[in-house]
């Protein structure tokens, strides 16, 4: 419902933060996409998934926690590789499914230690690795 009303809202049209959060749109599993974005560069991160717990914890610290879907617990990013994700702003998008995360990231946002979770480019018939997550900004 709440979506529903921004949707048709004007320019700063305000809304507790609370009912929002009781507004989105969880999945079975009580997640919701979180999109990982560099706020200066545009550069899209890497894609993860948050709880309620992971989002409340993200919007009061400004540290980016996740939810672990092979580990079943909160992973606040960086803890053990120090490529920690400063939130400089979080957005929800129009039907309260998914949010995007505009970060300050300190080091590779991926595993693999690629700048970027978006390195594997269609090129046609084909998956070319890119080095560079600037390839495709």
């Amino acid at each position: 419902m709440v979506f529903s009303i921004l949707e048709r809202s004007a320019d700063q049209t305000a809304v507790s933060l609370e009912e929002v959060i009781r507004s989105l749109r969880w999945n079975g599993d009580g997640l919701i996409a979180a999109v990982a974005q560099q706020h200066d560069t545009g550069a899209v991160l890497m894609l993860a998934w948050m709880n309620e717990d992971a989002l409340v914890e993200t919007l009061a610290t400004q540290r980016v926690c996740y939810w672990s879907r092979s580990r079943q617990q909160l992973w606040r990013k960086g803890e053990t590789s120090g490529h920690r994700q400063q939130l400089v702003e979080a957005r929800f998008d129009c039907d309260g499914d998914a949010i995007l995360l505009l970060v300050d990231q300190v080091g590779p946002a991926c595993h693999t230690g690629r700048p970027s979770c978006f390195y594997n480019v269609v090129h046609g018939r084909e998956v070319r690795v890119t080095g560079n997550a600037g390839d495709f900004v």
